[in-house]
């Protein structure tokens, strides 16, 4: 990886800290790194986003946060509040788990009820980026169903994983996920998250989706990372 499609990479990066022990001092370091580097977001626990929100107010660095996290077990009327309450304090981007146990089994009446309660709280508010879990699922032909099931139900941006399964990205599940993407009739981003701490394989999502979308779909408005530690292997090569 050069240094422009490193410097391309880092303007791609939701900087995430999303650990159980994460406190105040850690948001606010957090932000003051992408700030510096001009990450596209920052992803924090939804009692941090107004303070997240309060840090980034004069940069170009957007708020994330996520919702019915990490096991999407929550209720709809639970997920939607929550929803409603992040989005209240300036959450550019909520960030939804698929009920994927429930989806795995086919109930999938549950799943539209989680997906559309939170899509009508975030709608002309918030971008709705739906996490799959695609480790959790039994394979790609599952993972693709997942990705159009989302879509279906107004995700603005599918997302591989919540970081806290044994398996998360995979170039795998990315391609199935991009054909569903493709497909989609409209405007539809992709996140590959969790385990991506290289240059190499931050290059190879990229490589990626740039096959299948083109050039132009390496933007934050429609691809993103979720990385707590990309950011500090590709500094050094800008």
């Amino acid at each position: 990886m050069d240094a422009a499609r490193a410097r391309l990479a880092i303007g791609l990066v939701d900087l995430t800290n999303l650990d159980d022990r994460c406190t105040a001092a850690d948001v606010d370091a957090l932000c003051a790194r992408a700030a510096e580097h001009g990450t596209a977001a920052v992803c924090v626990w939804p009692d941090f986003v107004e303070r997240a929100v309060a840090a980034l107010s004069d940069t170009t660095v957007d708020v994330a946060t996520v919702v019915n996290f990490p096991t999407g077990d929550e209720r709809p009327f639970a997920v939607r509040t929550l929803t409603e309450r992040v989005v209240a304090a300036g959450a550019d981007d909520v960030d939804l788990v698929l009920p994927y146990r429930a989806f795995a089994a086919g109930d999938l009446e549950w799943c539209a009820a989680v997906l559309d309660e939170t899509k009508a709280a975030t709608a002309d508010h918030a971008h709705l980026k739906v996490i799959l879990e695609t480790g959790e699922l039994a394979d790609v032909d599952v993972i693709e169903r997942a990705a159009r099931f989302a879509i279906e139900h107004g995700a603005d941006f599918v997302k591989t994983s919540t970081g806290k399964s044994p398996t998360s990205a995979s170039p795998e599940a990315v391609a199935a996920m991009l054909v569903a993407i493709a497909d989609a009739g409209r405007t539809v981003g992709l996140k590959p998250s969790g385990g991506i701490s290289t240059a190499e394989a931050a290059d190879a999502y990229l490589v990626q989706a740039e096959s299948v979308m083109g050039a132009d779909y390496l933007a934050p408005a429609t691809f993103r990372f979720g990385a707590s530690s990309l950011l500090g292997a590709l500094l050094p090569l800008v």
